[in-house]
């Protein structure tokens, strides 16, 4: 490989000190005193980070050509400051300027039209390769960080925080100009899904993708006219202080509500929404809806996104009738056809396995299954559909579990061995069926099925669970164990029991050497972990687990981030599931993605004493983000690729693939029954 190293000058910066490139005058890596390990931007050692992604270099595309910048023709250096020109081509000139006097580093990006004509700026972007990456579990909370992204317009800001959700925030403000995109790149085969890519801000994005973010908008220069982005980037203690030095323009306590309900924008500068009526208040604004959707919403110069939802109750309804009406397999033979699989929601053709894993008629699909369920047992949906559940559970005892209890991943999909992932979901739904049959006066049934329940659990302890963070493994446990425990078997519920806290205490001496998943560290991996630290708690009362859910807890908050959006607001980074399960194929960052639910789940179910009200209130707001990725007559998306572009090819859509995506609603009716968050 060849020599990537760089000469570079250091320089204080605040509380911590920043390295810059003495070929382009760029940052190449931020460092805070009090972490000093910890690398808020890329290095060049990573394999696909390469020089044109380094900080602040940039393309334009104009209506007279496209041109990119990276290294400058004249640099000018004082002790304070420096000057880098670009003469990007002979109708544009680029300078970007930097000082770093007040404990805060300070750049202009300025775009000058040099021809004698007019000039259109279509897409500008900057680079600001912030180290989202997740090589493992150590690794990441030592050293890597979350870029919360947020690109309002005027009122747009990035903040890069210690994946241990402990320690200084490094944040990037918008002090002149504005930002009103982001994208993502180098999101591919290579990168997979351990790493987010290379985050490129955009003053706009009209050139690649002009509805995006609510609407981009050139940026028009007459001959000689120059145009100015202005940011600033320092340490901050905490998130807090981080956005009163935003100086944001409006308040919004809520970015999500019922589609019915109004919602308060705190502000005093003019808002427009064409999607509803405003009524102005002494506060603000007062806003509500003619439908429900995530709306576009402008405050002054700046634009948000806020979610006006339908009832969860009429939501669940009408994605079971979608799903038994579009989403069976009917083609199939025998209990095949009882299999319940992803569709088009555009073509209305269901997708088949094609080798792939993520499409197959088991693992998350396994979400509708439930659903259908619970909807059944609240009475949501009528008798109706019974055969269908009757149906599938045949489904699944034939070709999700083996002969041994262990799950299967599909059932044309043998061949990747059990997977323990879905262990908990098939145990869920048996647990859930069983207690529909006992109502129903079908008592052997019943037992027959929780027997299987609990079977599918201590299969999968005798498979690896204790060494594994299996998204609901605790709840699954815990709710198949007092179902036996109600109908006489306290000896096998306790047997389940000290499994649990036995994976919690181990899990406790761990640290933070957490196991890789198939992402190698994620929210999916923590959320789970602090469930089951707090289920053990609970079935305990030792207070050994108290401090590690304390320190997990942070773990698992830094993944959320309090941008004003309905789609961002609290809710976890998440970049990959549009590739592995939707069917465009795309990378990028998905928001929300329902798996964000996790988080909302490990929180309200936390000790009494550590559930306070602003983790009530983060939970509530990521419960109410995933209903923008559910429409009306049962529509629904998998993902919701939220940057302008990845790697160049628009985005900021949904994808047209129904597939995993029930599961919010799942967890929203678990919730719900435990009294712990009431549909709304």
């Amino acid at each position: 490989m060849a020599d990537r190293t760089v000469a570079t000058r250091q320089f204080t910066l605040g509380a911590g000190s920043f390295t810059l490139d003495e070929r382009t005058g760029a940052p190449v890596q931020f460092i805070d005193a009090e972490s000093p390990d910890r690398q808020f931007l890329l290095e060049l050692t990573s394999s696909w980070h390469s020089d044109e992604h380094q900080w602040g270099s940039g393309f334009v595309i104009t209506d007279k050509g496209a041109v990119r910048w990276n290294a400058p023709s004249d640099l000018e250096w004082t002790e304070t400051s420096n000057r880098a020109i670009h003469p990007a081509s002979q109708d544009l000139r680029i300078v970007v300027e930097r000082d770093w006097e007040n404990e805060q580093l300070r750049e202009r990006y300025t775009f000058l039209n040099i021809s004698d004509s007019s000039m259109s700026l279509r897409s500008v972007g900057i680079q600001t390769p912030f180290n989202d990456v997740y090589e493992g579990a150590s690794d990441a909370l030592a050293q890597a960080v979350h870029a919360h992204v947020w690109t309002g317009g005027a009122w747009a800001w990035v903040l890069a925080q210690p994946m241990s959700g402990q320690g200084r925030t490094l944040g990037l403000i918008v002090r002149q100009g504005a930002l009103s995109a982001y994208s993502v790149e180098s999101r591919n085969p290579n990168t997979l899904s351990n790493a987010r890519g290379h985050i490129v801000l955009h003053p706009t994005d009209a050139g690649r993708n002009p509805s995006a973010f609510g609407g981009q908008t050139p940026i028009l220069l007459a001959a000689d006219e120059a145009w100015t982005v202005e940011w600033t980037v320092g340490w901050y203690d905490h998130t807090e202080a981080f956005i009163e030095d935003t100086a944001p323009p409006a308040r919004l306590d809520d970015v999500a509500v019922p589609w019915t309900q109004p919602l308060l924008i705190k502000t005093s500068q003019p808002v427009v929404f064409e999607s509803g009526d405003v009524a102005l208040t002494d506060e603000g604004a007062v806003l509500r809806a003619t439908t429900p959707g995530v709306h576009t919403v402008r405050i002054g110069d700046s634009t948000t996104g806020l979610l006006f939802h339908a009832p969860v109750s009429e939501v669940v309804s009408d994605r079971v009738r979608y799903i038994l009406t579009r989403q069976k397999a009917l083609e199939r033979s025998g209990t095949l056809s009882h299999a319940l699989v992803p569709v088009n929601t555009e073509t209305f053709l269901t997708q088949l396995t094609n080798g792939w894993s993520d499409w197959t008629d088991g693992s998350e699909r396994i979400g509708m299954a439930i659903l259908i369920q619970q909807a059944r047992l609240r009475g949501l949906v009528g008798d109706d559909a019974d055969a269908a559940l009757d149906g599938w559970a045949a489904f699944a005892r034939q070709h999700l579990l083996d002969s041994t209890a262990a799950p299967r991943r599909g059932s044309q999909d043998h061949h990747t061995g059990p997977r323990l992932y879905d262990a908990p979901w098939l145990a869920l739904f048996f647990a859930m069926r069983a207690e529909h049959l006992r109502a129903q006066g079908a008592q052997d049934r019943a037992a027959s099925e929780l027997d299987l329940a609990a079977s599918i659990l201590e299969r999968a302890y005798e498979l690896g669970a204790e060494r594994f963070l299996a998204i609901l493994q605790s709840d699954a446990v815990e709710r198949v164990a007092n179902d036996l425990e109600h109908t006489g078997d306290s000896r096998r519920a306790a047997a389940l029991r000290n499994l649990l806290v036995a994976s919690a205490r181990s899990f406790v001496a761990a640290g933070r050497d957490l196991p890789a998943h198939e992402v190698h560290y994620e929210q999916s991996i923590v959320a789970p972990l602090t469930s089951l630290l707090a289920s053990a708690y609970r079935l305990t009362g030792d207070e050994v687990f108290l401090p590690a859910l304390e320190e997990r807890i942070d773990w698992m908050m830094a993944f959320g981030g309090p941008q004003p959006h309905a789609r961002l607001r609290d809710v976890s980074i998440r970049h990959w599931d549009g590739y592995w399960f939707g069917q465009r194929r795309q990378w990028g960052d998905v928001f929300p993605h329902y798996w964000s639910t996790l988080t909302a789940v490990a929180l309200l179910r936390l000790p009494e004493q550590m559930l306070t009200p602003d983790r009530r209130r983060r939970a509530d707001n990521i419960l109410a983000a995933n209903m923008a990725n559910f429409g009306r007559d049962g529509w629904a998306t998998c993902a919701f690729i939220f940057p302008s572009t990845v790697d160049s090819e628009p985005a900021h859509t949904a994808d047209p693939m129904a597939n995993d995506q029930d599961w919010h609603l799942v967890m929203w009716l678990m919730l719900d029954e435990w009294g712990l968050a009431p549909l709304r």
